[in-house]
């Protein structure tokens, strides 16, 4: 009996000895198959292209395929609920962005996850100034002053342009008026395209946005350019100042597009994943192709990201119960 206590003892010992090298050596292998980054919106949006620049440059990164997936549906809400159900291994990871993880728990009743719960934050690979233009031919001001004083000489009169109810441009407008202390009048389009064609066409007066998509128009004299949410002045635009500087900090926060796990992601199989992002961020090309989208590389931490998003969705739920937002 003795013998066999002791036999078995050390065989519990030499099992134990052996699951940290077994941990040790799942680290190092990382990935062994394709990983699957889950976009949650069709191919050719701004998340799409951050999404492929990273998935190329990050699987040279980590010598393995990164395979990107388009999960749209639901504002966002589908290809996000597929990562927060995946499995907890690394091999499937999701897009985040302000939309779906910062705007639709503060605007939709109820969601198929807990973005604070079901998600392990990874980091914040870019970040996108937003901007407010206006149709120049259907608004006089050419400064962000200006236009309030119009704005609060015709209460109702100005109206503008989102890509639908809930969406990044209805938080931002609804921002702008209870910081600013406007009334304008919102005017809902199904997506971003629509929107930017009627204020184009002066159908309506103001759009808010993400810089990339309106900049050409604001080159081109189209759109007015009154105020851009970023750290700093846009070099694209060095005129143009900062919502900040205009006296509306509350407005200044870029848009972000980031990488998470489901809930439970292995700190292992984080902190190699983030490494990654660090050494991808810095590449040139990779700097220089964020530029041409008005981006910029963040390649913050996992803490850093988690409490981004966090801050994020406070700050949503305070706009959307002020200015009863409610998407069904």
């Amino acid at each position: 009996m003795h013998r066999r206590h002791l036999v078995l003892g050390l065989s519990l010992t030499a099992a134990l000895a052996c699951a940290p090298l077994s941990a040790v050596h799942a680290q190092d292998t990382y990935p062994n198959k394709p990983i699957h980054l889950i976009v949650p919106f069709p191919p050719g949006g701004t998340t799409d292209i951050v999404a492929r620049l990273f998935a190329e440059k990050l699987g040279r990164e980590l010598n393995g395929a990164i395979i990107v997936e388009n999960r749209g549906g639901a504002g966002g809400s589908i290809g996000s609920s597929v990562v927060a159900q995946s499995n907890p291994d690394g091999y499937t990871l999701g897009m985040a962005t302000v939309s779906t993880h910062g705007i639709n728990p503060a605007v939709y009743p109820k969601l198929p996850f807990d973005v604070e719960k079901d998600f392990t934050p990874i980091s914040n690979l870019a970040a996108v100034p937003n901007i407010m233009t206006v149709n120049p031919d259907q608004v006089p001001a050419r400064n962000m002053a200006d236009f309030i004083k119009l704005a609060k000489s015709e209460p109702g009169r100005l109206t503008y342009a989102s890509a639908g109810n809930g969406s990044l441009a209805n938080m931002m407008g609804e921002l702008f008026k209870m910081t600013a202390g406007v009334n304008l009048v919102h005017v809902p389009y199904r997506g971003v395209g629509p929107a930017l064609n009627d204020t184009l066409s002066g159908q309506v007066d103001v759009l808010f946005d993400n810089l990339p998509s309106s900049l050409p128009h604001v080159q081109a004299g189209r759109l007015v350019a009154l105020a851009v949410a970023s750290p700093t002045r846009v070099a694209a635009l060095p005129n143009v100042p900062t919502f900040a500087e205009a006296g509306l900090a509350p407005l200044n926060d870029m848009s972000w597009f980031g990488l998470v796990g489901p809930a439970k992601l292995p700190l292992a199989v984080v902190d190699k994943l983030h490494q990654a992002i660090v050494k991808v961020s810095a590449q040139p090309e990779v700097i220089k192709s964020l530029a041409n989208l008005g981006a910029a590389p963040v390649a913050n931490t996992p803490a850093e990201f988690a409490k981004q998003i966090a801050d994020e969705v406070t700050k949503n739920r305070r706009v959307a119960k002020e200015a009863h937002i409610k998407v069904e």
